[in-house]
């Protein structure tokens, strides 16, 4: 480890010291263990899925959809305490690189009402080594400011958020047809066919065979 920052455990000790319940307390529990460590992305975007599942009157384990802003250390905490993955259809990431996800409960209609909750940076003036490191200044260093960095993410709870009520569309669950790859010879569903091959041969190769 390259800096100095609270472990696991004590994470947790000022968590308690500070006042959350138990159930956040097993939010971070769950989470640091399966992002491999506490990045402070994940561990504010703990309190942003915790905020947004408040808003919409869900509880952990009631199916709700995500959509997340960034590929950064968010979509974990969606998928360990939503259990929104991209698995299970649940999860759409847009790489957009705002730190902000949007949540809703499910719809049999072409559209849904929901929340979006996000960093605020007008908000971070009141915690300095937060704004910093938000902002990638040179003036932040995590080997000297990480434990500073996780005690205002601590302290600052939802004061650093904002949320907005929006409106997403929905696309329902359709039936599909499978299609062979005339390059390939796979199968894949047919509405992922460009012309007469698979994206894996052509838009989206990522591959040479050896």
């Amino acid at each position: 480890m390259d800096h100095d920052e609270y472990t696991q455990d004590e994470l947790l000790a000022k968590l308690t010291e500070l006042g959350y319940d138990p159930r956040f307390q097993d939010y971070y529990r769950n989470c640091i263990p399966f992002h491999t460590y506490p990045a402070p992305g994940m561990l504010i975007a703990i309190g942003m899925v915790d905020y947004a599942l408040e808003l919409i009157e869900a509880k952990p384990g009631e199916k709700v959809f995500a959509v997340c802003e960034t590929q950064k250390c968010a979509p974990d905490p969606l998928q360990i305490i939503a259990h929104c993955t991209i698995g299970n259809n649940r999860l759409k990431i847009v790489p957009i690189g705002r730190f902000a996800i949007t949540m809703n409960r499910p719809t049999l209609g072409d559209s849904a009402e929901g929340v979006r909750v996000f960093m605020d940076p007008v908000k971070l003036a009141a915690w300095p080594t937060l704004e910093k490191w938000f902002a990638n200044s040179p003036e932040f260093s995590k080997k000297t400011m990480a434990k500073a960095l996780q005690d205002e993410i601590l302290k600052s709870k939802r004061s650093i958020l904002s949320v907005q009520k929006v409106k997403v569309p929905v696309k329902q669950k359709e039936k599909w047809r499978s299609a062979v790859c005339k390059t390939c010879g796979e199968a894949i569903p047919e509405y992922l066919i460009e012309g007469d091959h698979c994206a894996g041969c052509g838009s989206l190769r990522y591959y040479d065979l050896l």
